[in-house]
């Protein structure tokens, strides 16, 4: 689940040659200021739909967070205290995201002319998103003392640490981010251009909302003297979480830039172990693409293989060659069959890289179900190998079903309900869904903010859950797990596969 927005921080770090000297805003050349503006500019705007999704499905359970100040404290069951905790991770994602912008455009007024303006307004607009949704929280989660201990646990496999809320608070419910806000809003008067008229459009709303609530109105402040809040203002971190963030933003991947902890030559091995119809599951550290994903795996594909792979694994199968005649094909072909129907999958996969390799995996990325490469989808830091324990006709009719979905666009709102956007996981579950005469793949969907769906976490754990039982469904043919600190990957063995899906989502931070 890879979104299209990616935040400057992160294009800045694989722009950069120094891993300790990210480049600031104003040190850019005009087209990669550009490039950063756009890309933040993006990336305000969803994670502040994020966290409005958070604030209306919390409104949408009034049995966990109650629409009325309860008149004495009641203790939450258990899958009660798991729905709150998944708002709240949820929402802490988006807040953080939003924090390191804000504090990455702090220096605004370091750029001139329109470049400026748009920088002022983007870090003003993520910092008017964090602050409404934390009032709004705040105002929901109260109503109820017992949130206030839930909140503050630590769970580990959530990568929640404890007394997140409560720092949460601090950092909101204090009057000096009034005063913050009162400046910005004298500041943005001296602003009248027509800079991002979208995010202006989120700043005028939200800056109602927190006029409505009374805050900021006690400051009647100069340009002079907001330019001085503003300018002297402590933009620093309120999470330990975000200590990494930042790294994760800037230095990370500068320091390892162009190099996943994957390495060309493990992908070349591991061509050799795969085989048509395997489920791939990915994890990419230090990417914002796991903002608002839960769990450690957060990518998963569908290995197609070329030409030669699909004939050497299904040219001979008699099943394979009887469903491929019912499909109107005489030869009783399977790659003739795919040929016809999908001439582009013996083409150059997407992105097209000067090796021009092949295509070989179908996964649904931020431009769409699209036909990649295996080198595109396993630069990643860890990579597991799951293949279906079903019958070669059952993987070649999951592959021409994948590719039924190729070309349709990304599914921002993660609901599988609907065919005509697809995130990655959703390409798997609909690929192998159980029918009429087709055994396919059984996932339990599970909720998420009242969607259902399918974590790329919860095809790893319901693997885990179910190895060695009759229910298994999955053999695991390979698992190169990353090692930040050595900076490689080693192939490691099926019982830490098993408990990788409880590593915490913040996992290298740790």
């Amino acid at each position: 689940m890879r979104p299209r927005w990616i935040p400057c921080l992160l294009l800045l770090a694989v722009a950069t040659a120094r891993a300790d000297d990210p480049k600031p805003l104003n040190k850019l050349a005009p087209a990669e200021l550009a490039v950063c503006l756009e890309a933040d500019r993006e990336a305000v705007l969803v994670e502040r739909r994020g966290l409005h999704e958070v604030v209306g499905y919390m409104d949408r359970r009034p049995e966990v967070f109650p629409a009325e100040k309860l008149a004495a404290p009641r203790l939450l069951r258990r899958e009660e205290k798991e729905a709150v905790w998944a708002a709240w991770q949820r929402g802490l994602d988006y807040l953080v995201a939003l924090d390191a912008i804000r504090i990455r455009h702090a220096a605004y007024y370091r750029l001139t002319g329109d470049a400026g303006e748009q920088s002022f307004l983007i870090g003003y607009a993520a910092m008017l998103a964090e602050y409404r949704a934390a009032m709004e929280f705040v105002a929901r989660a109260d109503r109820n003392p017992e949130l206030d201990k839930v909140l503050n646990e630590a769970v580990p496999e959530l990568g929640l640490p404890a007394d997140t809320y409560a720092k949460m608070k601090l950092r909101f419910l204090n009057p000096i981010i009034a005063t913050r806000f009162a400046a910005r809003e004298v500041l943005r008067q001296t602003y009248p251009g027509g800079q991002v008229p979208e995010v202006r459009a989120v700043i005028a709303e939200d800056a109602a909302f927190l006029w409505k609530q009374g805050l900021g109105r006690g400051e009647i402040l100069t340009v002079k003297n907001a330019t001085k809040i503003v300018r002297s203002g402590v933009d620093a971190a309120w999470l330990p979480v975000q200590t990494g963030v930042s790294e994760w933003m800037g230095d990370t991947k500068v320091y390892r830039v162009g190099r996943s902890l994957i390495s060309p030559a493990q992908v070349g091995r591991l061509q050799e172990l795969l085989r048509p119809g395997d489920v791939l599951v990915e994890r990419r550290e230090w990417y914002l693409s796991n903002i608002g994903l839960p769990g450690y795996w957060s990518h998963a594909a569908l290995y197609l293989g070329t030409a030669a792979d699909r004939r050497a694994t299904f040219g001979s199968d008699p099943d394979v060659q009887a469903w491929v005649r019912s499909q109107g094909e005489p030869s009783g072909d399977f790659e003739t069959l795919l040929a016809a129907r999908h001439p582009e999958i013996n083409g150059a996969g997407f992105p097209v890289t000067e090796k021009k390799e092949p295509v070989r995996v179908i996964e649904a990325i931020s431009e769409g179900v699209m036909l990649t490469t295996l080198e595109h989808t396993a630069d990643c830091d860890s990579i597991g190998v799951l293949r279906p324990r079903r019958s070669l006709l059952e993987r070649a009719q999951a592959l021409v079903r994948a590719l039924h979905y190729a070309g349709r666009p990304y599914d921002f709102e993660f609901d599988f309900a609907t065919d005509a956007q697809l995130v990655c996981t959703e390409l798997v579950y609909k690929a192998y869904e159980p029918r009429q005469g087709y055994a396919g793949l059984k996932f339990d969907l599970t909720e998420m903010l009242g969607r259902l769906l399918l974590p790329a976490n919860e095809i790893v754990r319901q693997h885990a859950a179910a190895e060695g039982t009759a229910g298994q469904q999955f053999d695991l043919i390979c698992f190169l797990d990353g090692q930040e600190r050595t900076k490689q990957a080693v192939e490691a063995s099926a019982a830490v596969f098993r408990t990788s899906w409880q590593r915490p989502k913040w996992h290298v931070l740790k």
